[in-house]
Order: structure tokens, then sequence, then C-alpha cells
């Protein structure tokens, strides 16, 4: 007997049909605010790193605090990622990836109105916690948003080319602002793109309906309280440039140890939650953990090598903010070129052969980073490195990205996509502790062996080029762990994935309809 109630497929395939004669006029504009948030929310991962000594001279900040300036963003930023994206579920993506926008812009704000080192970091913390809720909503209403196939794989690589061209383009912009305004505007400038942005966002976004459930507030307080403590630990714990360690002081082991019981504690209140803030669910697909822990991966590697990059070209190379913000141009085509490929590429030969060939030429590019010296130049040490680096973190990006997403239920997009994101955000501040431990370990090794040498009294001449020397030396050994953090990345592709063509191409929620508000989802 026929009944006037339509079955789930039906609705799906009426779902499809909606958005494919209502999407072609403005899907180009939904994709345009999407990117542009991305490309604001990446790039105030890096753009402070050039204006650091800047902040340091006006503020008056000691060394440890001085890496609150960029952890605090990434901590705040990762540790939030998952209640960012599950509010999204709960409360309507557009509604929270707005909120994000005008959280982040207001922050920015503040942060270039600081007066104190207490002021900066909270204003960066908070930004971090308005790019947690507009990162994964971004993401997930790609996702909704996007028919299966080739407009959701174009939709991906634009959103991931920006991710990380915008770590590129923070570094670039914060050369500029520092040489020609100040380090206050590298805060200031996120403000009318913000703005901008999220009234952009209020016109052409999807309206996307709640979902019936609550927040899990148990869940999401050990699990941003365990992640700030892990990398509060490691940051202290890191060795100083001097060379000394602190692995074995109290306030580094208590937090070490309050971090791994905050995280078991979450593992155990998700298991038993009827809500949980990360449904187990999502983690049972192989292919889609496999792409959480390559993102994790190459957030740990890239991150890192940009911030000793950075000192490196400035402290032993003597480049201004300026020059070193030119010497990152040659990235962008590199990566805008394999994202490009990447795209077409992966409905052809799917994406698990990209992975792989991605995974090895970025592990290859790091290497041959480590190999820079002082006596190196652009052209011929550093230039090579950064374009096969390029070459390889286009497909990387993309693909993670891409199959993070695959097979996920409608309702939990935002946490697959916190999920993704928080990856790189964990990994960036995991990455500056561990790399900065072993690279300053070495440093003061070098330094130490170098003074015995020279008889312990070397003239001003001696003394600068041992120190050039200590630091290309230190820093060589932090590119080499990166290098191994992106083979293992490598191992996961090959030995954890099976994602083939046809789970791209058949994959992932129906989209919603875009422009018009969708009914209440289920819990």
């Amino acid at each position: 007997m026929t009944t006037g109630i339509p079955r789930a497929g039906s609705a799906a395939r009426q779902a499809r049909a909606a958005t494919t004669a209502q999407a072609p006029r403005k899907l180009g504009l939904v994709l345009a605010v999407i990117a542009t948030a991305q490309l604001m929310v990446a790039l105030d991962l890096t753009i402070v790193n050039v204006a650091l000594p800047h902040m340091r001279q006006a503020l008056g900040f000691s060394g440890p605090n001085l890496e609150w300036v960029v952890n605090a963003y990434a901590v705040a930023f990762g540790g939030l990622l998952l209640l960012g994206g599950r509010a999204g579920d709960l409360l309507g993506r557009r509604r929270i990836f707005i909120a994000g926008l005008l959280v982040f812009s207001l922050a920015s704000l503040l942060g270039g109105l600081a007066t104190g080192q207490a002021w900066l970091i909270a204003a960066r913390a908070a930004q971090g916690a308005g790019a947690a809720m507009a990162a994964p909503t971004a993401l997930s209403l790609i996702a909704v948003t996007f028919p299966q196939g080739r407009p959701r794989t174009r939709a991906t690589a634009v959103y991931s080319a920006m991710a990380i061209l915008g770590i590129v383009a923070g570094l670039i912009a914060g050369g500029l602002l520092v040489t020609y305004a100040s380090w206050r505007w590298v805060m200031f400038v996120n403000v009318p793109i913000g703005l901008v942005v999220a009234a952009l966002a209020a016109r052409v976004l999807p309206k996307t309906g709640r979902s019936t459930g609550r927040f899990d507030l148990p869940g999401a307080l050990t699990a941003t309280a365990g992640v700030a403590a892990l990398v509060y630990g490691l940051s202290n714990a890191a060795t100083t440039p001097d060379g000394d360690s602190h692995w074995g002081d109290a306030k580094v082991v208590a937090a070490l140890a309050a971090a791994a019981m905050l995280l078991a504690a979450f593992a155990v209140i998700e298991a038993r939650s009827s809500h949980p803030l990360l449904p187990f669910r999502v983690l049972r697909n192989r292919d889609r953990s496999g792409a959480y822990l390559i993102s994790l991966c190459t957030g740990t590697a890239l991150l890192g090598m940009f911030f000793f990059l950075t000192l490196f070209v400035q402290g032993v190379w003597g480049y201004s903010p300026l020059k070193t913000a030119a010497a990152y141009l040659p990235f962008v085509p590199a990566v805008l070129a394999t994202t490009a490929l990447t795209q077409q590429g992966v409905n052809r030969i799917g994406p698990r052969p990209l992975l792989i060939a991605g995974g090895a030429v970025a592990a290859g590019g790091m290497f041959w980073a480590s190999r820079l010296t002082e006596h190196s130049t652009f052209a011929g040490g550093m230039l090579g490195p950064e374009l096969l680096l390029g070459a390889g973190l286009g497909p990387l990006f993309v693909l993670i990205f891409l199959v993070g997403l695959i097979k996920v239920d409608n309702n939990d997009t935002g946490v697959a996509s916190g999920l993704v994101n928080i990856g790189q955000q964990v990994g960036g501040a995991i990455g500056l502790a561990v790399v900065g431990t072993v690279a300053w370990s070495a440093v003061a090794s070098t330094r130490q062996s170098s003074l015995a040498q020279a008889g312990g009294h070397p003239s001003a001449a001696q003394a600068a080029a041992l120190k050039a020397h200590a630091l290309a030396t230190g820093f060589s050994q932090g590119y080499l762990v990166s290098a191994g953090v992106l083979v293992l990345s490598l191992v996961i592709a090959l030995f954890m994935m099976r994602v083939s063509r046809a789970d791209l191409s058949g994959a992932g929620p129906a989209p919603e309809p875009a422009g018009n508000a969708s009914a209440p989802g289920p819990a």
C-alpha cells in the first residue's frame, strides 16, 4: 500500500536535486567566503612569528613567555576544535561559523591594543577560540553544501590550499606589516577581513538546521584541559637556547601527568556519554582515522620547521623581516600547482597513491632542508627544499581534508571536520616543543664543543661565526626530526589506508539545499 511519507532514499535524492538546481549561482560565492575565512584562520598560526622580536621589545617578554604568544593560539584552537565542530552540528553550522568570525575579529582588535604580556596572550587564546568555531564549521559546510564527486573535490582542494597557504601567507604578511607598519598590525589586519566575511556569510551561506541533543560539557572540559596541560608541559620541558633541560622539573612532570589523566578521563567519559563530544563511530573507519593521524604528522612537522627556518634565515643569514617574507614566496606556486594536479588526479587514480607520493616528496624536501648550513645560499640551499616541500604538502592537505569526511553521517560532519583540524593545530604545538628540544639541545652541544676547540676565548668575529654554526647545526637536527615525522605519515598511508576512488565518488552525507533552512536533523 502506498503512503504519503517519503522514503529516506527519496529525501536524499530530493536534497541533491535541490542543491543542483539552486547552487550553481551561489556555490562560487559560498566557496569564496569559506576559503577566505580559512585563509585568515591559518594565517594567524604564523603571522606573529616574524613579529616576535618586536613584541618582545615592546612588551618586555622573556623567552619562555614569548613562546606562549604562539602556543596560546594553537592550544585554544586545538583544544576547542571538537567543541566548535559539535556546536555547529547541534546549533547550526552557519550560526557558529559567523559567531566564530566575530569572536576572532574582536580578539584581534584587543590583541592589537595590548599593553602587557598577559593581555596579548589572552587575546591570542581568544583568537584560537574563535578559530575553533569557524574552521570546523567551514569544512562541514563544504561537506553538506557541495555535491559529491568533482564539485566537492574542487571545493575541498580550494579549502586545503588556503589552509597551507595561510601558514606561508602569515610569514609573508608578518614581514610586510612589521617592516612598513608595526607589530600591532599583525593583529589589526584580521579585523576588517573578519567583519566583511561574517557579513557576507550571513547573506550567502546555506542555513542549516539544529539537531536534537546536548553539549558534552565534561568531555569538553577534560579534552581542552588535557591538551593544554600536555602542551604546557612540553613547552616548559623543551631545552632552552642555553642548553638547559627541564624535563625533570616538578611543574613539567605534574603537567604531563595531569595531561595523561585528563585525556584518559576524556576517553572514559566519551565511552559512557549518551551525547559524546567525540562519538567513537567517527573513528571506526580506518581511512578517516588514517587521515587524522596524517594531519597530526603534518602539523607536527610543518609549524616547527617554519618556526626554526624563520629564526635561521634571520639569525644566521641576517635576513630582514621583509627579506624573510620574500624567501617564502616560492612555496606558493608549488602548493597551488600540486593542489590543482591533485584535484584532477584524485578522481582518476584515487587518493591513496597521491597520499603516498605526497608523503614521500614532503619527507624528501624536509630531509633536504636539514642539509642547510651557515654557508648555504638561498638559491643553492633553501629554494630546492622549499619547492619540494610545497609539492608534497599540496596533495597531503587536499586529501586529509577530503578523506577525513568520507562516509561520515550528516550529523557528525562538524566533529569529523574538527578532528581533521585538531591534528594540525595540536601537532603544531607539540612540534614546537619536541623539535625545539632536539634543536636547542644540539645548538648548545655544538656551541660548547666549538668553544672548547677555540680555546674558550674566541674573538668577537669568531664568536659570531661559532654562534651561526651552532644554530645551523642544531636546527638541521630539528629538520631531521620533522622529516622523520613525515616518513611516519608515509607509513600510515602505505599500511593503514585503503581508500579508493569509488569511496570519494559515492561516500559522505547528502548535501543540504543551499540557501534554505533545513529541517532539524536526528540526534
